[in-house]
C-alpha cells in the first residue's frame, strides 16, 4: 500500500503556526479528499487535453490577460477554423 505525503503550507514568522490540532488535521485530510475526487472536467464536457505548441510570444499574450486564457484560445482557434 503506497503511503501519501501532504504538505501543510506555514509561516515560519508565526510561531503559532506551528500548532495543528488533530481536528484541524482530520478536516485538511478529508477536503483533500473531496477536491480530489471532484477532479476533471464535469461529466458530459466536449472537451478533450491535448498537447499542443505554440510559441512562447503567442501564450504570453494570451496568458496576459489574466485568467481564462485557454478559454480565449480556444475561441481564437473556433473562429480561425472558420
Amino acid at each position: 500500500m503506497k503511503k501519501e505525503r501532504i504538505a501543510i503550507p506555514a509561516d515560519p514568522a508565526d510561531p503559532d503556526d506551528f500548532d495543528v490540532t488533530e481536528s484541524e488535521l482530520a478536516n485538511a485530510l478529508t477536503e483533500r479528499e473531496e477536491r480530489r475526487k471532484r477532479g476533471g472536467r464535469p461529466t458530459g464536457s466536449n472537451k478533450e487535453l491535448v498537447s499542443l505548441r505554440i510559441d512562447r510570444d503567442v501564450l504570453e499574450r494570451f496568458k496576459a490577460g489574466g485568467a481564462g486564457w485557454q478559454t480565449r484560445i480556444n475561441d481564437a482557434l473556433r473562429k480561425a477554423a472558420g
